[in-house]
């Protein structure tokens, strides 16, 4: 699917905003036929879920209702007009004034719908969006909707931040020509010094199709015809972590000097391979620092807000990271055109968390109950989270940031039932885009002896708190099992591996001359230990703290204000182990410890 944008064929209105709001429990009836009786409004981009001092907003389960009058152009007669929502969590329905347009179910990939019947150009309608942020275990995230004894519905999940939900990404209004470019594919290769771009253009109608391809100041490197082909770009610049370059690739739909569509594609020319117990990018191996980092934010929850953005990748320029994984869901998509353009390296994640019943039974991993079979996470589910691979890798096929796709976060793959249920998904991922290798981040409980899936994926990614949930404040005795346990990992798959998580909860200003866990001399001396053991695996390829900065989770007794992992603070103060990481990774630039610099070769 092609992200809106203004071209000369094409007009776009954003939507963003303060829509009126209400929940399914304060209307009655049908509200999306009619308007909305409510005083309240909600911001749009921005989970709902902080913005009112109600609790029972805050603590709803089940549909929202977001409402709000758009005109039409009077220009776009003839043209096809088109709703599209960058995200709804975890579920929508769409009703142009009492007609229903169209639904989508997944919480973090964008869809858009068609209304150019239901509102003709100049015209005015009322503009309802139906949301459900209800998880179940046949939704992607799973989770379990139970009544307590006065009615009210309660949400329980298997992941550890907050159920946000609402319209968190922007709501655009955008027209395209009937005959049309529906799709863009790009995939580059290198050969010596010059580029090449393989391109797949599909298209609405039959017509011829014209390519070329513009540098960053806009001057025409290659250009060709036809739906399907190849261009070279001579003396290409590469796309390189820290080094970011982008190429539009110039799309136009034609009949002899009639332009139908025109659309630009950028992208960035560069290779991603595994070689040995290496990952290559441009034929250089690559060494991962960064984080795990979520969406989330003080009033907005989920809600995109670009200053953030600048100002994380400023803090993660600062520390001396150069990539991240967009756990445990798809970011918004500005998040990876900014990853393009500023040379920083992704991970890319679908929203599958929690497919864990083991989590239920503490470290033990023993769950009341399996958790792939015919009660619990199914064949549905399975097609659930095939849906959400297939609309993942059509959003960010194209982004030169993204070097991996991870299927799923911390699943039972130590369980009876996995390699079945992830056998396919993994084929899917493969026929979808070859070019990329593929991960998922390993729970606790799965270790070199009992994991049922590790060989089927490209490289390692693991998630480990020895140190933490085990063996607390003994980081002598938590260094020993570390080390003994990426060693086992290594030893059994002969592939590429790298920490996804490892951290340490962390109050800012408690401080300890003593290993005392929630202190900022603990965290600072927990990133250490696993920095030695890292240094001492060779198959190791990176290293992935949780979290960028604290976030919010459910409430329990053991979250204080959400999960305190963070290297910074929810609103972004550094914390002292910030200052320790930034020594480490400002040295590596890319690097293996301990391996040359690139002078030096």
């Amino acid at each position: 699917m092609l992200k809106p944008r203004s071209t000369p064929t094409r007009d776009l209105i954003n939507l963003d905003g303060l829509w009126l709001f209400a929940t399914d429990s304060s209307v009655g009836g049908s509200p999306w036929t009619a308007m909305l009786e409510t005083q309240l409004e909600a911001a749009v981009p921005a989970s709902y879920n902080d913005l009112f001092t109600d609790p029972a907003i805050r603590n709803h389960v089940g549909w929202v209702f977001y409402q709000r009058r758009v005109r039409i152009p009077r220009g776009w007669s003839g043209e096809r007009v088109l709703l599209r929502f960058d995200a709804a969590t975890h579920a929508a329905r769409v009703y142009v004034d009492d007609v229903l347009v169209g639904s989508h179910v997944g919480g973090y990939t964008p869809f858009e719908i068609d209304i150019t019947d239901a509102a003709p150009a100049g015209s005015e309608v009322r503009l309802t969006v139906a949301v459900d942020n209800q998880l179940t275990n046949v939704t992607i995230p799973p989770g379990t909707v139970t009544e307590t004894h006065d009615g009210r519905r309660q949400q329980q999940y298997l992941h550890d931040f907050y159920n946000y939900a609402g319209l968190a990404r922007s709501v655009w209004l955008h027209s395209t020509p009937t005959t049309r470019i529906e799709d863009i594919t790009v995939i580059t290769d290198v050969s010596g010094g010059d580029g090449i771009v393989r391109y797949d253009v599909e298209t609405s109608a039959s017509a011829d199709v014209r390519v070329r391809v513009l540098d960053a100041h806009g001057a025409v490197v290659a250009e060709g015809a036809g739906a399907t082909g190849e261009l070279s770009i001579p003396g290409v610049t590469l796309w390189q972590p820290g080094a970011a370059y982008l190429y539009d690739l110039e799309v136009e739909l034609v009949d002899g000097d009639t332009v139908f569509d025109s659309y630009a594609q950028a992208f960035g020319v560069r290779t991603v391979e595994v070689r040995g117990t290496e990952l290559l990018i441009n034929g250089e191996p690559f060494y991962f620092t960064g984080f795990g980092k979520h969406e989330d934010t003080a009033v907005r929850g989920k809600g995109h807000d670009d200053a953030y953005l600048v100002h994380d990748f400023q803090l993660l320029e600062w520390i001396g990271a150069n990539s991240f994984r967009t756990s445990h869901y798809p970011y918004a998509e500005e998040v990876l055109e900014f990853a393009d353009r500023h040379g920083i390296v992704v991970v890319d994640e679908t929203a599958a968390v929690g497919l864990n019943l083991g989590v239920q039974g503490g470290l033990t991993g023993v769950g009341p109950k399996p958790t792939f079979s015919p009660e619990t996470f199914n064949d549905e589910t399975r097609s659930a989270h095939e849906q959400h691979i297939r609309e993942l890798i059509a959003r960010d096929k194209n982004h030169p940031s993204v070097v991996m796709w991870s299927i799923a976060n911390e699943p039972a793959s130590n369980e009876d039932g996995a390699r079945e249920y992830f056998a396919p998904l993994v084929e899917l991922a493969r026929e979808l885009d070859p070019t990329r290798p593929l991960t998922y981040a390993a729970v606790m409980f799965a270790t070199p002896q009992n994991d049922q899936i590790a060989d089927l994926f490209d490289i390692l990614s693991i998630n480990r708190y020895w140190g933490w949930y085990v063996f607390t404040g003994d980081l002598e005795t938590a260094e020993h099992y570390l080390e003994q346990d990426l060693r086992g990992w290594a030893q059994r798959f002969g592939k590429p591996i790298m920490m996804s998580e490892y951290g340490a909860d962390t109050m800012p200003g408690q401080h300890s001359v003593w290993d005392m866990p929630w202190s900022e001399e603990y965290q600072r001396d927990y990133l250490a230990m696993n920095h030695r053991v890292f240094d001492r695996i060779p198959e190791f390829i990176g290293e992935h703290v949780w979290n960028f900065a604290d976030f919010q989770t459910s409430a329990g007794i053991h979250r204080v204000d959400g999960n305190r992992k963070g290297v910074f603070t929810r609103d972004r103060k550094p914390k002292t182990a910030a200052f320790s990481l930034r020594e480490r990774w400002s040295s590596l630039d890319g690097r293996k410890p301990g391996a040359p610099a690139a002078s030096d070769h």
